[in-house]
C-alpha cells in the first residue's frame, strides 16, 4: 500500500494542546471484512498521558437507507487520526472509536462524527442524548450528503435535537477556513468513484442547480459552534481513499479533505 507524502509548508503546522454508482456504496460497507490494521500507520504515545490524547469518535446508528454509519470505515478514521498525529502537535489515539449516542461513554469524546446523514433517523433517546452532549460542550461534524432531499431529511432530524435553533451558513472569512490551513475558497471533495466517471460532485437529482459546497454551523447561546454540517461534500472519502490513486490524492485528499479535517478538529478542540 502506497501512502503518499503531503507537500505542505512548514508554516501550516499547528501547535495545540488538548486534553483530551450506488452498488459500489453497498458493496463497500455491507458485511465486508475489516482491512488489516497492520497495513496502516500505528504509533505509540507516552503511557503516562494515555488519557490526554485526542480520539476520533464515530457515531453508530441504525440506517434506514442503504448507506450507513460505517461508510468509509475504518480506513477514513485511521487515516485522519494518522494525519493529525503527523501534521500537527496534537497527540492522537491511533485507535479511533465508534459508539452510539446513547453510550454512557459519549461525554469522554469532545469531538464526534456522523457520516451519511441521509440514513439517520434519531430515536427520541438519541436526540435527547445528542442535545445534552452538545449543550455540555461537545462538537459534532457531519459529512457526506448532497442535494435538497438529503439536506431536508437531516434538517428535520436536527430540529428534533434543537427545535429552537437554525443552521447558519458560514462565510469564507470564518476562522474554521483559516485556523491551520488557509483556504481561498470553500473546499469540496467528491467520492472517488464519481471522480473516476468525470464528476466533480455527487450526481443526485437536482444537484445541478447548486453543486457548490456549503458549510453550516449550529451555535449555542454564547455563540459557540456545536455542529458543523459539510453539505455538498464528501471530505471523508478523501480520508479513506488516500492511497488508491495519486491524482485523486493530490486533487482531494491533500488539497481539501485532510486540511479541512484538521481545521475542523483544531477548531473543535480549541473553542
Amino acid at each position: 500500500m502506497t501512502r503518499y507524502v503531503f507537500v505542505l509548508p512548514l508554516g501550516f503546522l499547528v501547535t495545540i494542546t488538548c486534553l483530551v454508482a450506488a452498488q459500489n456504496f453497498g458493496r463497500r460497507w455491507r458485511n465486508r471484512p475489516l482491512p488489516d490494521r497492520s497495513e496502516f500507520p500505528i504509533w505509540e504515545n507516552d503511557p503516562e498521558f494515555a488519557n490526554d490524547v485526542f480520539t476520533f469518535a464515530r457515531i453508530r446508528y441504525e440506517p434506514h437507507y442503504f448507506r450507513g454509519w460505517n461508510g468509509d470505515y475504518p480506513e477514513a478514521d485511521w487515516n485522519i487520526s494518522y494525519r493529525l498525529q503527523q501534521l500537527t502537535s496534537l497527540k492522537v489515539n491511533p485507535n479511533p472509536v465508534s459508539l452510539y449516542l446513547t453510550d454512557p461513554n459519549l461525554p469522554r469524546y469532545p469531538f464526534i462524527f456522523i457520516i451519511a446523514p441521509r440514513s439517520v433517523i434519531f430515536t427520541d433517546a438519541e436526540a435527547q442524548a445528542l442535545r445534552q452532549y452538545l449543550l455540555n460542550g461537545g462538537f459534532l461534524m457531519v459529512d457526506e450528503f448532497w442535494g435538497n432531499e438529503q439536506w431536508n431529511h437531516f434538517y428535520q432530524q436536527l430540529k428534533r435535537v434543537f427545535p429552537e435553533r437554525e443552521p447558519q451558513e458560514l462565510s469564507l472569512d470564518h476562522e474554521i477556513f483559516h485556523n491551520v490551513y488557509d483556504f481561498q475558497e470553500k473546499p469540496q471533495a467528491v467520492a472517488i468513484h464519481f471522480w473516476r466517471q468525470g464528476y466533480s460532485y455527487h450526481p443526485v437529482p437536482g444537484i445541478e442547480d447548486d453543486p457548490a459546497p456549503h458549510f453550516y454551523g449550529i451555535f449555542d447561546d454564547q455563540g459557540q459552534m456545536m455542529v458543523l454540517l459539510c453539505y455538498n461534500n464528501d471530505l471523508v472519502d478523501g480520508w479513506e481513499r488516500e492511497t488508491e490513486e495519486i491524482e485523486y490524492f493530490r486533487q482531494y485528499s491533500e488539497r481539501c479533505s485532510f486540511p479541512m479535517g484538521i481545521n475542523i478538529i483544531t477548531y473543535a478542540m480549541t473553542h
